[in-house]
């Protein structure tokens, strides 16, 4: 029996994936969409992120620019704006847009960040752990089976653990480059 580690790969670069986007919500000192396009706008009777809703641009390093499709969600696009707090953005309605502007992170700010930052991470790395679990346990069972000889099954975990490295690295790549963004201003 012959195993791929194709479905594997596939499996961690998803991963990697919902980790990029995940840390690409992950404010910085610079404006940048991520950072508002997931927020949830209650609109045509139903609730979406405003990804789907508008158009929004950098206009700086500290501003975004939200641009509603339908002229008439303006309000309930600004109301969820200025609803999440958390964010601490000053929220400015004009005739067709609404101005964001992000104030500077302040150092304590900044470490808080970090902290989550790091939490992200760990996450990631335990999802690829995770998914080359699933992959050695089926080695393991096509080995128990006899389908796969002693040669292969150590060729395919060897395989196994330099893909698993590989995404490791660029986990750990994607946060130190988060992290000087966080550092960085």
């Amino acid at each position: 029996m012959m195993i791929s580690l194709a479905d594997t790969r596939e499996k961690m670069a998803k991963a990697l994936q919902v980790l990029a986007d995940d840390l690409g919500s992950l404010r910085t000192g610079q404006a940048n969409p991520a950072l508002i396009e997931k927020i949830i706008i209650e609109a045509y009777e139903t609730k979406m992120p405003l990804v789907e809703l508008a158009t929004i641009t950098t206009s700086g390093p500290a501003e975004l620019l939200v641009a509603p499709f339908d002229q008439t969600i303006l309000k309930n696009i600004e109301r969820s704006l200025t609803l999440d707090r958390d964010l601490g953005f000053s929220i400015k309605s004009e005739e067709n847009l609404i101005r964001v502007q992000i104030p500077p992170l302040t150092q304590e700010r900044r470490q808080e960040f970090i902290k989550l930052l790091h939490q992200k991470l760990e996450a990631g790395r335990v999802m690829v752990r995770q998914i080359r679990h699933e992959a050695m346990e089926i080695i393991n069972k096509a080995f128990g089976e006899k389908q796969l000889g002693e040669d292969e099954k150590f060729r395919l975990q060897q395989e196994l653990q330099k893909m698993t490295d590989e995404f490791n690295l660029k986990i750990e790549q994607m946060g130190q480059q988060k992290e000087s963004e966080l550092l960085s201003l």
